[in-house]
């Protein structure tokens, strides 16, 4: 392990503990040299006494965050995942964030096939008709889905569109035991999406990411078959969001 390894171990864990005895627990490491670190730390403004004998996150880190949130880009992270989505199955891949009860589509990568979706980035989406909403829906209560259902009025996309508060739960039911959500026909005639939804940093459900393709493309059960690939793609884009 690198001196620099030690001291952003160190950094880690004041993020959770405050006694150097706690953080030497913590790292693994030598209470000498989590000390030593930590005067390091104070030096530079990334750590500061408590005057208690503790320490606690100094003011440069907040400086630092405040900078790099004010940098970030959800779109711009999760790019590398949609692309890799996009091309191992080579359909249309979309990434959107929740806005309230609509999710409004950041990023979109074309599909590998001769036609194109008509969807575009900026467009606002309905929760209960598409992969992506239901799989935002899904993690919630169903108390907090009921009153999303009343709020919203379930409004019909197409003859598929769940419409009944019974009949969306019972479908978001299926969605939290496979990790995923498909829209069969949903919003639009035609178009099959299978959606998993993206955490941010602290965990939280931010939004979601689909592929989307024409019906005659997955017959029968094949939607269901591009359902790993895309948790596996929602878990990645999490990750490069910073969630645990």
């Amino acid at each position: 392990m690198t001196a620099l390894d030690k001291a952003f171990d160190v950094l880690e864990s004041l993020a959770e503990h405050e006694r150097v005895t706690d953080i030497a627990t913590a790292t693994g490491l030598p209470k000498s040299t989590v000390h030593r670190i930590l005067q390091a730390l104070i030096e530079r403004g990334f750590a500061r006494s408590d005057g208690n004998g503790g320490y606690l996150p100094g003011p440069r880190i907040f400086t630092l965050a405040g900078k790099v949130t004010h940098r970030f880009d959800p779109a711009r992270q999760a790019a590398p995942a949609l692309a890799r989505l996009r091309d191992a199955t080579g359909h249309t891949v979309h990434f959107a964030l929740r806005t309230g009860d609509e999710a409004v589509y950041i990023a979109k990568l074309m599909g590998l096939r001769p036609y194109q979706m008509t969807s575009r980035v900026g467009m606002t989406i309905e929760l209960h008709s598409t992969a992506i909403g239901k799989a935002l829906l899904a993690t919630q209560t169903d108390d907090e889905i009921t009153a999303f259902c009343e709020r919203s009025g379930l409004p019909p996309r197409t003859p598929n569109t769940r419409t009944t508060a019974s009949a969306l739960l019972a479908d978001l039911a299926q969605v939290r035991v496979q990790g995923y959500a498909v829209d069969d026909e949903e919003n639009e005639a035609g178009i099959v999406c299978v959606g998993a939804a993206v955490h941010d940093h602290a965990g939280q459900i931010i939004g979601g990411l689909s592929v989307s393709t024409l019906r005659h493309e997955v017959a029968g059960e094949e939607a269901y078959a591009l359902g790993p690939a895309v948790v596996a793609a929602a878990r990645e884009a999490s990750q490069a969001l910073g969630a645990p």
